[in-house]
């Protein structure tokens, strides 16, 4: 079993946040029930019995986006492309394409919410 097994990166505004995520991952987010009834989320494709964690944007009152402890990074097959597209989409580059030698690169930027989160590619 992998140790993670789910991500919620909280947000505001969620319309914002999936535009930049859409964007930054060229992706789309669907969106998911949350059973409470308490939160509105947005899921990333996810195919839950692969390898690795399934994830969303959550937008609830118990908890709320802001630079911390946690980051995800999400697998991108050149970060650079990530960079370029950072500050189009509405977020902040804070430390450019660097690498993390064997395991590859590595890119952190800021969201549009204010979280801190990374791309790691090989390239």
């Amino acid at each position: 079993m992998n140790a993670v097994g789910w991500f919620d990166i909280y947000v505001d505004n969620m319309d914002r946040a999936v535009a930049f995520y859409e964007a930054m991952l060229e992706t789309k987010l669907d969106p998911i029930i949350d059973p409470t009834g308490e939160s509105q989320m947005m899921s990333f494709p996810a195919e839950m019995s692969a390898y690795g964690a399934g994830g969303a944007l959550t937008k609830t009152p118990h908890a709320g986006p802001g630079v911390g402890g946690t980051i995800v990074y999400f697998m991108v097959e050149d970060c650079a492309v990530q960079q370029q597209r950072a500050q189009e989409a509405g977020g902040t580059v804070i430390r450019p394409k660097f690498s993390i030698g064997e395991f590859g690169w590595v890119l952190l930027c800021q969201d549009t919410e204010g979280n801190m989160i990374g791309f790691n590619s090989m390239t």
